[in-house]
């Protein structure tokens, strides 16, 4: 069923349209996101949606009593009431029942009424009928409710008497948002509601939407949410909408796939008028084929010439290349202890990064994640432990807070001051594959926009050609057809990567392993994000299983018992059986790879015009060296991998 339908909308700011003709329909239960770059209006689509702005034309109508719960970006519940009290406000009509409710138990209990058979059977009669309308509306169940949706947002009991007004921006956003969902309006419109909630928190968010009966319609940023929590999208886009099944990542594709399409079509369309336009031109003066060339332009004349397929807004393009290889070992961490001043925020952290991982960084806010690196490059001292360099390691740092930038330099000199050997002409060209063109260059750097200052933090970095890159949060202020480019470039890093980051999108895309940081020290995850997040789940299973087996054991100080600690290993062993399987499989086909390259070698060496030419004689028998040690130690990788594989 349709609640919401907005047939041809157009917006316009001082007489120019920010979009035109849009149109778009909610049915009950659907899950919808609106995607698209910044400033292409989907803040004011939704504004005018819900009602809080009116189109400059077309219509939007609504399903009759239709509830709507609208939370704007980066806006906080203002209340001089407790926690508890604002959120109470949501269930206000069952507590009114509930009072009701009580007072006729009252009466039911007074001699006067359950004396008189016909007075107890009114009473009685009117509390059955409530009750039941009280029980269906979970009446019995809303202070349950309460507690669990103000835990998924962080609030304990002991802050349910706390006065909204004192707290933070950010708690106050959550509570504004942990209300829309206990009143339970018919859509939810929602601008970016992870901003200013972790990660743990968002996903529990997830698992709560993915509950709701009602109706999404959100404007998101975290790819990863929207994965999880829509199945249709909206794209807005230089004015169009265009709408796509699925989730984020299937728009993506589908997207992809019409564009590639669209470019087909205009590029046959193209070849078929240049050949009509050809015929005209050779066939229309003369006699005997005047009226067929005229046919042939009336045609043209008819045909309806599609515009030529075009990027939607610029979009950087870069790539990270090191300038050398590192050793096998990157970096190697053992019993660090981080903080500040002696207070020691997590111990012991255990790191041993090899060349090729892609290493993400979790834990809590402030436990110290930042630290740890700044720690590990020597910028911070460390209060124990050691960390070692591999052999011809070369570091390149990305910070988030972007201090290793110039304010009173232009964006030009900022790169150029570095690389002054550099033609002017190849700085600007780089500058340009990073959106930084024309009149741009000379901004200066101190009036750049956090994305801005992020995209030129990211070109010094690709000039440095590091083979280790440690990242601080390298997502933040970039759009999303930025970030996607960046993971593009650091999928293709033939280098190592430790990073912080709190785009599980991004996290899951890039990561081979996963550091978790807590208090006690390091503990490493082989796997990405999402593999991550499953082995959270089973650890609270068994964490749940071992305090009902034993509910007096504080299981954080016992050791592990005989049933997790068999559990764990049953586990772990088809864990390594699944890894070494694959990487058997993929060593076999390196193999096999290796063995063609060999053969073209040797049969190159065979030729006349290579073993005649000392040059290409020795440049072909130094291939077939590297060719030889490659099989060399991909057969040693592979032996080691089955002899292992039949332990198992």
């Amino acid at each position: 069923m349709i609640i919401l339908q907005a047939n041809n909308l157009t917006k316009r700011f001082n007489g120019e349209p920010i979009f035109s003709d849009l149109s778009l329909t909610i049915n009950a239960g659907s899950k919808i996101g609106l995607v698209g770059q910044n400033g292409a209006g989907k803040s004011t689509l939704l504004k005018m949606l819900v009602g809080e702005e009116s189109p400059s034309e077309g219509s939007i109508n609504k399903k009759k009593n239709l509830t709507i719960g609208y939370l704007p970006q980066n806006t906080g519940l203002h209340s001089d009431r407790t926690i508890i009290a604002e959120m109470r406000l949501a269930f206000s009509a069952i507590i009114k029942e509930e009072a009701q409710l009580h007072e006729l138990e009252a009466q039911i209990s007074d001699p006067n009424v359950n004396q008189n058979p016909e007075k107890l059977a009114e009473v009685s009669k009117t509390y059955d009928q409530l009750q039941a309308d009280f029980t269906l509306k979970n009446g019995y169940g809303y202070r349950a409710e309460i507690r669990t949706v103000l835990s998924g947002f962080g609030f304990r009991e002991a802050d349910y008497e706390r006065n909204i007004s004192e707290l933070s921006g950010g708690q106050q956003t959550r509570l504004a948002l942990a209300k829309l969902l206990l009143e339970k309006p018919d859509l939810l419109a929602l601008d970016e509601p992870t901003n200013h909630i972790d990660m743990a928190t968002t996903a529990w968010l997830e698992n709560y939407i993915q509950a709701y009966n009602g109706a999404l319609l959100v404007i998101s940023h975290d790819r990863y949410f929207m994965d999880k929590v829509v199945n249709e999208i909206y794209n807005l886009d230089n004015g169009v909408m265009n709408y796509y099944k699925g989730n984020y990542t299937n728009y993506v594709n589908e997207k992809v796939h019409r564009q590639e399409i669209a470019q087909k079509n205009y590029e046959k369309q193209q070849r078929k008028i240049k050949k009509e336009e050809e015929f005209v031109a050779k066939n229309i003066v003369r006699a005997s084929t005047t009226k067929r060339a005229q046919s042939r332009q009336k045609q043209l004349d008819k045909m309806k010439v599609m515009d030529k397929p075009k990027s939607t807004h610029g979009t950087a393009h870069f790539r990270f290349t090191p300038e050398r290889k590192s050793g096998n070992v990157v970096l190697d961490v053992d019993n660090l202890g981080i903080g500040y001043d002696d207070v020691q925020l997590s111990y012991p952290i255990n790191l041993h990064l090899k060349r090729h991982q892609r290493m993400a960084i979790f834990g809590p806010n402030g436990i110290g994640k930042s630290t740890f690196l700044k720690t590990v490059l020597g910028q911070l001292p460390k209060i124990q432990g050691t960390i070692q360099f591999g052999t011809g390691v070369s570091v390149g740092y990305y910070d988030q807070q972007q201090a290793t930038l110039h304010p009173e330099k232009d964006v030009l000199h900022e790169l150029w001051d570095d690389y002054p050997t550099t033609p002017e002409g190849e700085i600007r060209s780089i500058l340009g594959s990073f959106l930084f063109g024309g009149e741009s260059v000379e901004k200066s750097v101190a009036n750049l926009s956090g994305g801005e200052r992020a995209r030129l933090l990211l070109t010094k970095l690709s000039m440095q050609k590091d083979n280790f890159l440690v990242l601080d949060e390298p997502t933040n202020h970039l759009d999303i057809d930025s970030i996607d480019v960046l993971e593009k470039a650091l999928l293709n890093f033939a280098g190592t990567i430790l990073f912080i980051s709190h785009d599980r999108y991004f996290i899951n895309r890039l990561a081979t392993d996963i550091m978790e940081l807590s208090a006690d020290g390091s503990k490493i995850y082989m796997g990405n994000y999402d593999y991550y997040a499953a082995k959270k789940i089973e650890e609270a299973e068994i964490a749940a299983h071992e305090a009902e087996e034993n509910p007096n054991v504080v299981t954080k100080t016992e050791p592990i018992s005989d049933t997790k600690q068999s559990y764990q290993d049953k586990k772990a062993a088809q864990r390594e059986k699944r890894k070494l399987t694959r990487l058997i499989a993929d060593l076999e086909t390196k193999m096999t790879d290796i063995d063609s390259q060999k053969t073209e070698i040797e049969h190159a060496m065979t030729l006349p015009e290579n073993y005649n030419d000392i040059d290409k004689s020795n440049d072909l028998q130094s291939q077939l060296d590297d060719i030889n040690q490659k099989q060399a130690e991909t057969e040693s990788a592979w032996e080691d991998a089955s002899l292992k594989l039949e332990e198992y």
